[in-house]
């Protein structure tokens, strides 16, 4: 079978209409509902019914879901390995959302170099919701993300429980709204953010990125949320400092693979992913989405 026709299904099923998968893959409507027309030849089924709402699964669209997930992953595998490096068995390809990629990618493939030296590694910086695509149409096998959104034929695990806190470089360790500087850590963060600060929505500096606006605040002074973690040996060294009585943000961090995957391949890699980010081994979850919470008086 054309792997294309798999694609466009796919496509229809995550858009969940003709038109947008259409606008998606760069085609017209027309050659996307005659690749489904050939498709359900093919299975001898009617895959979608259409209505002015979108396309909707038949029951034997719904059974054929995971199946055509499948076939795309099985041929992104073969090209691959057709591909590989010398000395290398396979290939991992792990794509990390822009606010989670420093500096777990960096510390993920230097461990990978020596746990998994038979592997070759591809990473790649992208969007939350490019990534979770690439992932369903099999051109990724791992992606790590922040709020992935529940799709057929994917599992989600925990890797970290992040939160994103408060620090300044005010040896008083109060928030001055003149030197504020926002980062973006996506639209719940900024949904959240405007409720506990409505008059610090509008700052004199922002940063899309979080390593832009961690070396702004580093060099130039001010205050501004970044991940606990990564934050942890600036607070140590007396750099910084946690602004006190300011709220905390959840931001945990997720490992997205397809349920099909071959596992020989994304097993190491989720343990090297779980290692770095020190969190065992867990099973997959579904994912919550982030939270404020109070931090404790002695926080």
């Amino acid at each position: 079978m054309d792997i294309t026709l798999a694609r466009t299904f796919l496509e229809i099923v995550a858009s969940g209409s003709f038109v947008r998968a259409a606008e998606n893959l760069h085609i017209t409507q027309t050659a996307v509902s005659a690749r489904v027309r050939t498709l359900e030849e093919h299975l001898d089924a009617k895959l979608f019914v259409r209505n002015k709402a979108g396309a909707t699964l038949t029951h034997a669209g719904e059974q054929f879901t995971r199946h055509a997930s499948m076939l795309v992953q099985v041929w992104e595998r073969a090209r691959h390995h057709v591909a590989l490096p010398p000395g290398r068995e396979s290939v991992i390809t792990i794509g990390c959302e822009l606010s989670l990629w420093d500096p777990l990618l960096l510390d993920w493939l230097l461990r990978m170099r020596t746990s998994a030296p038979h592997l070759a590694l591809r990473t790649e910086v992208g969007l939350s919701h490019d990534l979770i695509e690439r992932v369903a149409a099999g051109t990724l096998d791992v992606a790590v993300v922040y709020a992935p959104q529940l799709r057929p034929g994917l599992r989600i695990e925990l890797l970290l429980e992040e939160k994103l806190v408060l620090v300044t470089t005010r040896a008083s360790a109060t928030l001055h709204p003149e030197d504020y500087v926002y980062v973006d850590w996506g639209p719940e963060f900024a949904a959240q953010h405007g409720l506990a600060f409505p008059h610090l929505v509008n700052a004199g500096v922002s940063a899309g990125l979080g390593p832009l606006g961690r070396e702004y605040v580093l060099a130039a002074g001010g205050t501004a949320y970044f991940r606990l973690q990564v934050m942890q040996k600036y607070l140590d060294s007396g750099r910084l400092h946690r602004v006190r009585g300011a709220p905390e943000f959840l931001y945990p961090a997720y490992a997205v693979f397809a349920e099909g995957a071959d596992m020989s391949v994304v097993a190491p890699a989720l343990e090297g992913l779980r290692a770095v980010t020190q969190v065992a081994p867990a099973a997959a979850v579904a994912p919550v989405a982030p939270d404020v919470t109070r931090p404790s008086p002695s926080a």
